[in-house]
């Protein structure tokens, strides 16, 4: 992602909440990016939303980054909106249904919110897993992988997640959108799992967190 010099990084939300460098990933999208979204496990962490609904290790993970959030990180979290626009773009961190809860699994889904937004481009984090659909489309997971789409008539577009994918691809899954060509691409990124493995043991979150990255589930 470095080598393409974004005029502006938008991220979806879900900051924290699983890995162990909370503070980290704070202080590097509030300096880096643009627009950045809250996410459940943002607000989970927060407390503004109850962690019940959660799984267990996400619950305790949960607890686990409330602890160690820093002041600074835990200000920049609770300033955030689960809902965003810029011209022509609608973001939301799972849907236009519901900006917090709501999961776009399949086609019937993705049309309600299209139908629901007020911009003909609607981005949506959430599943975890890179997402293309408009009408008569419904396309996702890994087999997205280098996708050129035209920006050519109501879209919903999930990029996917940079820090735990869930399509069985390991890589960091994100978008390349360029809005004055009209095109977006969906891209992949590797990076050090092992090591991010490793910090997860030691900071003594669950197990299961740090074995899902080797598999990108």
């Amino acid at each position: 992602m470095a080598d393409e010099r974004p005029a502006e990084i938008w991220c979806l939300g879900d900051l924290v909440g699983y890995g162990p460098r909370p503070n980290e990933c704070c202080d590097w999208v509030a300096e880096r990016a643009s627009v950045c979204l809250a996410g459940n496990h943002d607000l989970g962490v927060l407390g503004t939303i109850e962690i019940d609904d959660f799984s267990p290790d996400a619950a305790a993970a949960a607890l686990w980054t409330r602890r160690t959030l820093s002041g600074r990180a835990g200000a920049y979290l609770r300033a955030l909106e689960p809902v965003a626009h810029r011209a022509g773009v609608g973001l939301y961190h799972a849907s236009p249904l519901d900006p917090v809860w709501h999961y776009v699994l399949g086609s019937a889904d993705a049309l309600a919110s299209l139908a629901q937004a007020d911009t003909p481009l609607v981005l949506v984090g959430h599943t975890h897993v890179p997402t293309l659909a408009s009408d008569g489309v419904f396309r996702w997971g890994v087999d997205l992988d280098g996708v050129e789409v035209a920006l050519d008539g109501p879209l919903l577009i999930n990029p996917g997640s940079v820090g735990q994918p869930r399509d069985g691809d390991p890589r960091a899954a994100w978008l390349l959108l360029d809005l004055g060509e009209r095109l977006a691409t969906f891209r992949r990124t590797p990076y050090p799992v092992a090591e991010t493995q490793e910090e997860i043991r030691r900071e003594g979150l669950p197990d299961a967190l740090a074995e899902r990255l080797a598999h990108g589930a």
